[in-house]
């Protein structure tokens, strides 16, 4: 008896302390790609299984799901830009990575094929997969016999059935081509055609073979919207904004416009024009997609103004310019999605709970709103279908999962792939403000230890995201970077950590005084007086042990790790580093592709004083450094010199790479090994404190 009893008491330890390792906490398959028929009555989606991606549909009305691809193994080819034929009968998708400067696709995993971008059709009734071209961003024509799509800037043609189409592009032009979009009737194809400080809305006759450009001028035009019956084409007017780099607040510009073209007279007008002041700044981050304009059944346009400090939703009367404000209350509608009924737009957003994401659903005929699901866990991505809205869920029990809610309740889909061996009991995290010395004020959530006890005293990691354009939620996070890092931080209070995630200045979700905080990133590095302020919240903490506070992060994470260990020696016991920041006049050219250090000498020297490398010489702390050495984001090169100039100062450096792996590891065995290596060299640390 007694030893069964001890045999029942081993087994449950075995399987507790498996339980709790790093792999299991990341063991949810990450759901991606949520699309939906046109008909309302087909679901698809991309579950990324421990880095094993396939595509999966559930049909109405029963919503049982069905593998439809049986892709094998961590091979980090990625799935994306899933969509329905018109008829229903068929999904394309794009399989593979995006290439870097030196026009290599992305291959951590080594594989001795071609790992490009890819574009394939599979039949939903035979479930046959086949090729169809090399490119990305496919659009099914209309009529659904072919489809457009992007392959290095241009645009090509090709036709669903029988032999593929000519491999030259469907028309030849300057620029960069993005945003496409098909009138009604399938006859022309508009698009953005982006030529670095300027763009134009193109127009491509299918029947004449005719390319225009309707109205061009030396400012940005984009985000084209055809009116429902095909005789108008709206787009946005954003004026250029000379010498601005990324990462430096801007909160006032020349105001950008909304423009009507007349595809009868060719002509074409202004419709709104945004107001001097806050607002005048068209927000490149919000809403996060391709749409800006939309149109309603009574010639309005829906678009998105930061009029009030937040980007919320408004509709212009394009007959006399009235304008009306949508959405109500105080955040930002950070997504929108078009509907199966066309008097509604659904809504991805925080204006009900800021620390979260609610869905609501837009009436165009009323203008009035009402909340989808209810506010005890975060949704987004909500698609309607003929029996309700399906969407992604996560709480802070939970990660992303595809649920769908109907007359009779909420309904979680594919429930059986849901792993048995996920962690439990998760800690609850708690919403903290902190105040840095300068006043203002950030957020925070606070993951307390498992089995916590009062008048202990834990260490304690502070989690920093990257971005800065981002937002840390009260539970698990809709990007798959940040759902591991949300895992991660479970992990630390599981492990006898305090763990506290912290919402930066610069960051998204709390509207513009918050994101265009004075003098942030290249501009003063101000956010890092929050990182501070977090590290002294923690120490008067009685609960925390005050020699043993961690800072780790990723990219903007990175960088504000780097800034804490070289701006305040002593104050944290070591940091993780993984693929961060240290010097912006390297990393802006990425994403600023004008910008020369030699040119702007002003600019160059207070992006230098507002990076790590301007005060590395104070750092004296171990550092831990992961980075993938393809990273199309931050380059491998800041890593490698930040090495250099820290074992010349006798600073322990330790250091993983991981060969031909980018910014956000497609490996899933990267995150795995990243997060083990971090914890040991914590622990490592921690034990000899």
């Amino acid at each position: 008896m007694k030893r069964n009893l001890l045999s029942l008491v081993l087994i449950f330890i075995f399987f507790q302390t498996m339980a709790q390792s790093i792999a299991d906490f990341l063991s949810v398959p990450f759901p991606s790609a949520f699309t939906v028929s046109n008909d309302g009555k087909r679901l698809a989606w991309v579950f990324n299984d421990k880095g094993e991606r396939n595509i999966f549909l559930a049909d109405s009305p029963g919503y049982q799901t069905v593998k439809l691809t049986d892709f094998k193994g961590d091979n980090g080819l990625d799935i994306s830009n899933l969509i329905f034929s018109p008829d229903g009968r068929n999904l394309v998708f794009v399989r593979g990575n995006a290439k870097n400067r030196q026009g290599e696709p992305a291959n951590p995993a080594l594989l001795q094929e071609n790992t490009e971008q890819q574009i394939y059709i599979l039949d939903l009734r035979t479930k046959e997969v086949k090729f169809l071209a090399r490119g990305n961003s496919p659009l099914f024509h209309p009529d659904g016999s072919k489809m457009v799509y992007l392959q290095g800037g241009k645009v090509y043609l090709r036709n669903i059935q029988g032999t593929p189409s000519s491999t030259v592009p469907l028309f030849t032009n300057r620029g960069s081509v993005s945003q496409l979009t098909w009138s009604p009737d399938g006859k022309r194809l508009a698009f953005t055609s982006d030529r670095i400080d300027h763009a134009f809305v193109g127009i491509y006759d299918l029947e004449q073979q005719k390319l225009s450009y309707p109205e061009t001028g030396m400012d940005h035009d984009g985000y084209p919207s055809w009116s429902p019956d095909g005789k108008y084409l709206a787009y946005l007017r954003v004026p250029h904004i000379h010498n601005l780099i990324l990462f430096k607040s801007i909160k006032t510009a020349n105001p950008w416009s909304i423009r009507v073209l007349d595809m009868d007279s060719m002509e074409a007008k202004e419709v709104f024009r945004a107001d001097e002041g806050i607002g005048s700044v068209m927000v490149a981050d919000i809403p996060a997609q391709n749409e800006r304009l939309w149109w309603t059944g009574s010639q309005e346009l829906v678009f998105p103004w930061e009029k009030n400090g937040w980007v919320q939703l408004y509709a212009v009367q394009i007959g006399n310019g009235k304008v009306q404000r949508l959405t109500p209350g105080s955040g930002m509608v950070e997504k929108v999605q078009t509907s199966l009924h066309a008097d509604e737009l659904l809504l991805t957003t925080n204006t009900l709970k800021i620390s979260g994401r609610q869905l609501i659903r837009l009436d165009l005929k009323d203008k009035s709103t009402k909340l989808i699901a209810d506010l005890s866990s975060n949704h987004w991505s909500p698609l309607r279908t003929v029996d309700g809205i399906a969407y992604f869920s996560s709480s802070f029990q939970k990660p992303a999962w595809p649920m769908i809610l109907m007359e009779d309740g909420e309904k979680m889909l594919a429930e059986n792939l849901f792993p048995k061996n996920f962690p439990g009991q998760l800690s609850k995290p708690e919403l903290i403000d902190i105040r840095a010395k300068d006043g203002f004020v950030s957020h925070a959530y606070l993951y307390k230890p498992k089995d916590y006890q009062e008048g202990k005293q834990y260490p304690a990691v502070i989690f920093l995201h990257g971005g800065s354009r981002r937002q840390m939620l009260d539970g698990f996070n809709y990007s798959i970077y940040y759902s591991n890092a949300d895992a991660m931080q479970q992990y630390f209070a599981s492990q006898g950590f305090v763990a506290l995630t912290l919402n930066y200045r610069s960051g998204i979700g709390y509207g513009i005084h918050f994101r265009e905080a004075e003098n942030y990133g290249a501009g003063g590095a101000s956010e890092v007086a929050d990182v501070m302020a977090a590290a002294d919240y923690l120490v008067a903490r009685p609960d925390v042990d005050p020699s043993k506070i961690i800072p780790w992060g990723g990219s903007y994470g990175g960088y504000l790790t780097a800034h804490a260990l070289a701006q305040a020696p002593g104050k944290y016991l070591l940091g993780v580093d993984i693929h961060g920041v240290h010097d912006w006049n390297n990393v802006i050219p990425t994403f600023n592709s004008w910008y020369k250090p030699e040119k702007y000498p002003e600019i160059a020297a207070l992006a230098f004083q507002s990076s790590p490398m301007f005060h590395v010489k104070n750092w004296k702390e171990p550092v831990l450094l992961i980075s993938g050495d393809d990273d199309r984001n931050v380059v491998f090169s800041e890593s490698v010199e930040l090495l250099e100039v820290l074992r010349k100062q006798g600073v322990e450096v330790e250091q993983l790479v991981f060969p031909d792996e980018v910014h956000s590891f497609l490996l899933h065995r990267n995150w795995i090994q990243a997060y083990e290596a971090a914890f040991e060299f914590i622990q490592k640390h921690i034990q000899k404190r």
